[in-house]
């Protein structure tokens, strides 16, 4: 009877100094952070099928092709698994391979652009829709675990919840930031407020 009391007021103490809310928050990142490797490799799915369509019709651009295939092995050859949000170096070796994927699929886009058989391609279409509705979902996926970290670290430094973080071992997580992660889109800017243009004026 003793030792369930103490058990119960353990239990009372720790959900008083943020332990439930730290557990919560830890299990909201490992779920955000999930969707954001399902994101990306969904977008690596779609890079070699992209690059056959691509190499179809512009054989010598294998500068290009090449970029974009080695990023993929790059990328692929990472072990992107839920733990690596406890490695800040891992992490950042991450998140620029994705960045540098980025980069490479950008180049190979603009080069299809100078193809206008390739640009009219009914696959290279699917295949470029898919990489536009990808490229978004990575954003919110990537904003969500944004906000999930954000509200997890303020636990883990806030007073008196840093200390049952230091008790248990509760370390902040790392980020996307803006220096390190540029495909972090920005809504457009809108002026509702500007006057209409009429006539091409």
């Amino acid at each position: 009877m003793f030792k369930q009391l103490i058990v119960l007021l353990m239990m009372t103490v720790l959900s008083g100094c943020g332990y439930n809310t730290l557990q919560s928050s830890d299990e909201d990142i490992k779920a955000t952070w999930a969707e954001v490797l399902n994101q990306y490799q969904r977008r690596a799915d779609l890079v070699p099928n992209l690059v056959n369509v691509v190499k179809g019709y512009a054989t010598h651009e294998k500068d290009v092709l090449t970029e974009v295939t080695e990023a993929r092995a790059k990328v692929g050859a990472m072990q992107a698994t839920p733990e690596l949000v406890n490695d800040e170096q891992a992490f950042q070796k991450f998140i620029a391979a994705q960045r540098q994927m980025t980069s490479a699929i950008s180049r190979l886009l603009a080069v299809a652009e100078n193809y206008p058989q390739l640009k009219a391609d009914g696959l290279f279409r699917d295949l470029q829709a898919q990489l536009e509705g990808t490229e978004n979902r990575i954003t919110v996926a990537r904003n969500r675990y944004i906000a999930a970290v954000k509200e997890y670290n303020i636990t883990v430094r806030s007073f008196p919840s840093n200390l049952t973080a230091m008790m248990f071992g509760f370390q902040t997580k790392p980020s996307f930031t803006v220096e390190n992660e540029q495909a972090i889109a920005q809504p457009p800017k809108v002026d509702f407020g500007a006057p209409a243009k009429v006539g091409g004026q």
